[in-house]
């Protein structure tokens, strides 16, 4: 890493108030009070930089989110003009706000067309929540009570809150707190490497999409409420289904009435190299999480896209909706958003990716096949996943004990790039401003750390 000639902050104080205070999200809290936090304190379009005055390249975008990259003025210029006006008021009361109304209006410009309508929320978590209690409530008025059961899949993520963790499929997570609460239900996840041999991606893609129908079949068609997935599953490790799987599931929903809901927290605003991943993997839902990019993490904001099919006999027939918060269509919040989009439409980056950037990180992403520890590399628009292998010609993974994936990303960290470890996958999803001579300098920071790992896993004995 390169070292800033910014001045230096007191990196061990900081970190004993963080270890005595601060309960960080899915952290083990005693060992990284032992081994103390990174302290990041300040970003600017691709990178970011530590208290010890490091330049990293942030090949995450903070978390799937710093889609317009960091350090844009505009969103502050907006957000504190906006909080100068009006800095809060709610949308309970038969109220609204000015933000809140045009950035309703603007979503309905650039989600597929089915969606007039939007609910707003603080995360994606909250959003799936909404989500939940939208589609029972949907089939309540619809006059079919018994549908109220969610399908998901395994290694799928969509928050963690009780409901959201209980719609993902993350085993981990399910094992604290008794979830999934009754009425979801998960299928297999889509991922060819590891269920598809013996067979091509498209017939692997219609076989996935079929143990949507069993799970049908097997539950009751006249229970199931809705199937709800990722376009591409990002926390799970960047799963990029086969082309032929999304089309399948899509009959399915249809075949059998079900709602079909697509959670576009990280696929959203740009990252697969259309507006939502639901354009590229080519399917309709009936309903659309979003958060993450809709802001580009600059304030929290969430929200469900509600498609005609539902939000008419919610309108029409529905009564009062009794699900909200505090914070929905929060004005400062609502501002940002308008502001943000209006960026990537200015600047073209959904365009950017789909044409420039992203066809280029695949190229040089699947450059990193000649590693010896690269079994797997692919990517679609901005975000991209690898596999460490033990052995690549037998396709023999690491024991899961050994925890190599982390090895890779503390080599990723101190060479000044960050990727995230899913497991032996690493993945990244850069931010959407990112330029071709910039993807150049992450791949070669990113083949540097590779050879670190190898080094040490060769220097335990691991290879």
């Amino acid at each position: 890493m390169t070292a800033s000639l910014a001045p230096r902050i007191d990196t061990r104080a900081l970190q004993q108030a963080d270890a005595e205070h601060f309960l960080h999200p899915f952290t083990d809290f005693q060992s990284l009070a032992a081994k103390g936090s990174r302290i990041i304190t300040r970003g600017d379009n691709i990178y970011v930089w530590d208290s010890e005055g490091h330049r990293i390249l942030d090949g995450m975008s903070g978390l799937w989110c710093m889609n317009v990259g960091y350090g844009r003025g505009e969103l502050a210029d907006v957000a504190a003009k906006q909080m100068r006006e009006l800095a809060f008021y709610n949308s309970f009361f038969q109220t609204a706000t000015v933000p809140a109304i045009e950035l309703g209006q603007l979503l309905t410009e650039v989600t597929p067309p089915q969606f007039k309508h939007v609910f707003f929320t603080c995360s994606g978590s909250e959003g799936n929540d909404t989500v939940l209690r939208m589609v029972r409530r949907y089939w309540d008025l619809m006059g079919q009570p018994r549908r109220k059961t969610f399908i998901s899949r395994k290694n799928a993520y969509h928050g963690s809150t009780v409901a959201g963790a209980s719609l993902g499929g993350m085993s981990y997570m399910h094992a604290q707190g008794d979830l999934p609460i009754p009425g979801i239900v998960h299928i297999e996840q889509p991922y060819y490497f590891e269920h598809g041999r013996g067979m091509s991606p498209d017939e692997f893609g219609l076989q996935a999409a079929r143990w949507l129908e069993q799970k049908i079949l097997e539950v009751g068609p006249d229970t199931v409420a809705a199937f709800i997935g990722e376009p591409i599953q990002g926390a799970g490790g960047v799963i990029i289904p086969p082309a032929t799987y999304w089309p399948e599931v899509q009959r399915i929903c249809d075949q059998y009435g079900i709602l079909l809901v697509s959670d576009e927290v990280i696929c959203g605003f740009g990252r697969t190299g259309n507006w939502f991943g639901c354009e590229t993997m080519g399917f309709k839902p009936d309903l659309m999480t979003f958060a993450k990019g809709v802001t580009s993490g600059y304030i929290p904001l969430g929200g469900v896209m509600v498609g005609d099919r539902v939000a008419q006999v919610l309108i029409d027939k529905g009564g009062e909706f009794e699900h909200g918060f505090t914070y929905s269509g929060h004005p400062v919040a609502c501002a940002v958003a308008i502001e943000n989009i209006r960026i990537l439409q200015r600047e073209k980056l959904v365009e950017r990716v789909a044409h420039e950037t992203g066809p280029y990180l695949n190229r040089r992403f699947t450059e990193l096949l000649d590693h010896p520890l690269v079994g797997v590399a692919e990517s679609k628009g901005l975000m991209a996943g690898l596999i460490l292998m033990k052995d690549k010609s037998a396709k023999e993974l690491f024991d899961t004990k050994l925890e190599v994936g982390m090895v890779c990303r503390r080599h990723c960290f101190e060479g000044g790039v960050i990727m995230r470890a899913v497991g032996d996958r690493m993945i990244i999803a850069p931010p959407l401003v990112m330029t071709v001579a910039q993807i150049d300098e992450m791949i070669g920071l990113i083949r540097a750390s590779l050879d670190r790992t190898l080094d040490e896993l060769r220097q335990r004995g691991w290879l």
